[in-house]
């Protein structure tokens, strides 16, 4: 089954456990959120959200980031998926995402190699804010490295 922004759900395994219904049952509110994706595109057209991504594209690659390669691609992704949690300057811990909201994503591998550590750049981004933070494996450690509004 294809979403409405051409995401594959059969590949998802929120879809296959039925955590998620899908976006064409639920008219665009998989997680029983609005999907900014699937609003924009049936209000504006798949042309402008197109549009709207690339736009997307472009301001995380022109972000001066040392060791972030460039991004061609932003991918729907479940915010249970994206949204890590963050160690503050006060040791408490903080999550930034909501798990029930879709946003679009890429994760890319940090260009200086740690030959202890492989470390990689999640990028997460809608019509508010991005967000690029770095992490080891699985998610771990992850630190903020930008989070502005749009």
């Amino acid at each position: 089954m294809k979403g409405i922004c051409g995401a594959n759900c059969d590949e998802c395994d929120l879809l296959k456990n039925k955590k998620c219904e899908g976006c064409l049952k639920t008219k665009g509110c998989p997680f029983g959120k609005k999907c900014f994706i699937a609003d924009y595109i049936q209000v504006g057209g798949k042309e402008e959200y197109n549009k709207f991504k690339k736009e997307l594209i472009n301001e995380f690659n022109n972000l001066k980031i040392d060791g972030k390669s460039e991004i061609k691609e932003l991918y729907p992704l479940n915010g249970s998926f994206v949204n890590l949690e963050y160690s503050l300057p006060n040791n408490k811990k903080v999550k930034l995402l909501n798990d029930d909201e879709i946003y679009l994503g890429n994760q890319v591998e940090c260009e200086f190699k740690d030959e202890e550590t492989k470390k990689y750049f999640g990028l997460v981004g809608n019509m508010n804010f991005i967000l690029v933070c770095e992490y080891e494996g699985n998610g771990n450690n992850p630190e903020i490295v930008i989070y502005k509004r749009r």
